[in-house]
């Protein structure tokens, strides 16, 4: 269970924020989980911003959207750098499919944690192959707080941590939902992996 910190206003000088990582896999409820925590900073009056990749555009060109339809503004960015020049004084900051975005979004995250602000962070851990994902195993390792939050297979129902491709794009970044991607457990990703690897030797 996440136990919520608060963020103090106004911070003094020299006072440090910290960094919160939710990961998991697709269809686990990270932007959900993520949404929650965001509007909670808002109900309390706090200055929020809120970020995602350019690149992400499946449900709004703005807005960051769970699978669920939930919904809140956001600023799409093209690099990790560009969150420093528009996070401004701000108390919090939201981060959507950070495992789009370039390895500088490590230093970005730091040195807005270390200016004072909470930095909430969401984003997909492992890739199609169940690899390590981009920046997120060294986001994970410097942040105070990490949270993995899980989906349900779509094979046996078990509680699902893998993100298995449906399709034979074998491109490391693919934009998708459903169509294209299912939630599985490790068994049942495996399996998976294994069948297409008989199908592409035979």
């Amino acid at each position: 269970m996440f136990i919520e910190p608060q963020l103090q206003r106004n911070n003094p000088p020299g006072r440090a924020g910290w960094i919160e990582v939710i990961c998991g896999c697709m269809f686990s409820g990270k932007t959900e989980e993520l949404i929650r925590r965001l509007n909670r900073a808002l109900i309390a009056r706090q200055n929020v911003e809120i970020f995602k990749p350019v690149t992400d555009k499946r449900y709004h060109e703005q807005n960051i959207v769970s699978h669920n339809e939930r919904a809140i503004r956001s600023t799409p960015v093209n690099f990790a750098s560009d969150i420093l020049l528009l996070a401004g004084d701000c108390d919090v900051v939201g981060i959507d499919e950070a495992q789009f975005f370039d390895d500088a979004i490590v230093e970005v995250c730091n040195t807005l944690a270390n200016s004072g602000k909470r930095v909430i962070v969401a984003g997909l851990d492992m890739d199609f192959e169940g690899k390590p994902f981009g920046p997120m195993p060294n986001l994970l390792a410097v942040a105070e707080f990490v949270t993995k939050v899980h989906a349900i297979c779509a094979q046996t129902g078990d509680l699902a941590s893998f993100s298995f491709r449906l399709t034979d794009d074998n491109q490391q970044v693919l934009l998708g939902e459903k169509a294209q991607y299912e939630a599985r457990s490790r068994g049942s990703f495996m399996e998976g992996m294994r069948k297409r690897r008989n199908e592409s030797t035979n």
